[in-house]
């Protein structure tokens, strides 16, 4: 896949920026991070095994779940603020294993046209130390390939 992740980590402020952009119409985007079912095949890296305890991916809903790999379990949860379908969400997302520590996250699902769409996420993390943290802990990678999954599913048309 050719669509590479833009991840921008600006020294001295308490955020991190990313964009993705997917050979899918915005609608399977959205969908196939609204779905569990879909979540489930494609959030996170290679070779972890995703249990969702709950995904309500609307204005109010919440979320729940754990990755597994290599007898370690790491649980992660959250609220959705503001849903609104094919276009934005901002949602709060917590690690278990660092609790206490929420960042608040956007994203906009930005229809390009001609079936494409960019995906445009911001995470704000409530000090320096804690954003700093979360992108020393395999953000990245993480991000990426589970945006390679994504793409393999989208191509399967399984979120068509």
């Amino acid at each position: 896949m050719s669509n590479a992740l833009k991840l921008d980590v600006p020294e001295g402020v308490p955020f991190i920026d990313f964009e993705r952009e997917f050979d899918a119409p915005v609608e399977a985007v959205f969908r196939a991070h609204s779905d569990p079912k879909l979540i489930k095949q494609w959030l996170g890296p290679r070779g972890y095994e995703m249990t969702v305890e709950r995904f309500d991916f609307r204005t109010g809903g919440s979320y729940r779940y754990i990755h597994k790999a290599n007898g370690e379990e790491y649980v992660f949860n959250g609220v959705f603020h503001v849903v609104r379908p094919n276009e934005f969400a901002i949602q709060t997302f917590e690690f278990e294993g660092y609790p206490d520590v929420v960042s608040i996250e956007s994203m906009r699902f930005e229809d390009l046209g001609n079936g494409r769409t960019r995906l445009v996420g911001h995470s704000v993390y409530p000090t320096q130390e804690a954003r700093d943290g979360m992108a020393a802990s395999g953000m990245e990678t993480g991000l990426s390939e589970g945006y390679e999954r994504l793409d393999e599913l989208l191509a399967a048309g399984v979120a068509a």
